[in-house]
């Protein structure tokens, strides 16, 4: 039997799949994330030495502000320098490969698209990784110097000269912080990449999104909350992005929603003229 011709409600080329099917689409497409993600760890591992320092160069800045000299990061197991210089590699190598692993992700996603939406592939891993590096870089930048200097101020000698509290900072413990943050924060940009491509593919408009919009500043905040410090500031900081990134998402869902809606009106009146 010859398979049917694409229809304006079925993607073109559509293959019937089943779960397994799909599971196995995904097992393959994170095998070659992870295959690509060797030649780029292995140049972070040649420039590990200088990718921690600009690690720790958010903390070295909050400690010289608060007039507490240079910072030391401390380990309690031989093997921990290690384990750190690999963690630092593997976060490099991820960032270096995010545009193979969202060319990935597309992958996974593009059968089940119509022809016009699989021309956004490109688009989309560029929108991906500018808006996840551009996350990161906010993180580094602008949060991470604030949340150590509101935190480290806390440090210092007790009232009546009781004793002090001084900072020892173990370096797998700083260097999970903040990955994590840095991580939270790239992810955290995606939001209008998402809101863009839902819109563009149909499955959501931009009047939908704008009645999300009260439930996303309750989600927002709770991601606020549990994603940075337990300072006020930080919170902030992570909040008023994800607000503002996802009206910025409305926006261009909209503008999206407007082309369509021409671009279906002009074929309708172009049907009716060929009759």
């Amino acid at each position: 039997m010859k398979p049917s011709a694409p229809t304006p409600d079925r993607p073109e080329d559509d293959v019937e799949m089943g779960f397994f099917d799909h599971l196995a689409e995904l097992r393959r497409r994170l095998l070659r994330a992870l295959v690509g993600m060797i030649p780029t760890v292995a140049v972070g591992w040649a420039y590990k030495e200088q990718i921690m320092q600009w690690l720790v160069a958010p903390l070295a800045l909050a400690w010289r502000r608060l007039g507490m000299g240079t910072p030391s990061l401390h380990f309690a197991n031989p093997v921990d320098p290690f384990l750190a210089y690999l963690k630092v590699s593997l976060v490099a190598g991820l960032l270096l490969a995010s545009p193979w692993i969202f060319w990935q992700l597309w992958a996974f996603v593009a059968p089940g698209l119509y022809r016009r939406e699989r021309r956004l592939a490109v688009p989309f891993v560029l929108a991906s990784t500018v808006c996840f590096a551009g996350g990161a870089i906010f993180g580094y930048v602008v949060v991470l110097p604030f949340g150590f200097e509101t935190l480290l101020s806390f440090a210092g000698p007790l009232p009546d000269g009781a004793g002090s509290l001084q900072p020892t900072l173990m370096v797998d413990e700083y260097l999970g912080f903040a990955v994590k943050m840095l991580v939270a924060f790239g992810l955290s940009f995606e939001v209008p990449v998402v809101t863009t491509f839902l819109a563009a593919a149909g499955i959501v408009d931009w009047r939908a999104l704008l009645r999300f919009g009260r439930w996303w500043l309750v989600a927002a905040a709770v991601l606020a909350a549990i994603l940075t410090p337990p300072d006020v500031g930080s919170q902030l900081l992570m909040l008023g992005p994800l607000v503002g990134l996802y009206y910025l998402g409305v926006l261009l869902a909209f503008l999206i929603g407007r082309r369509v809606e021409r671009a279906d009106a002009e074929a309708v009146e172009q049907a009716g003229s060929t009759r």
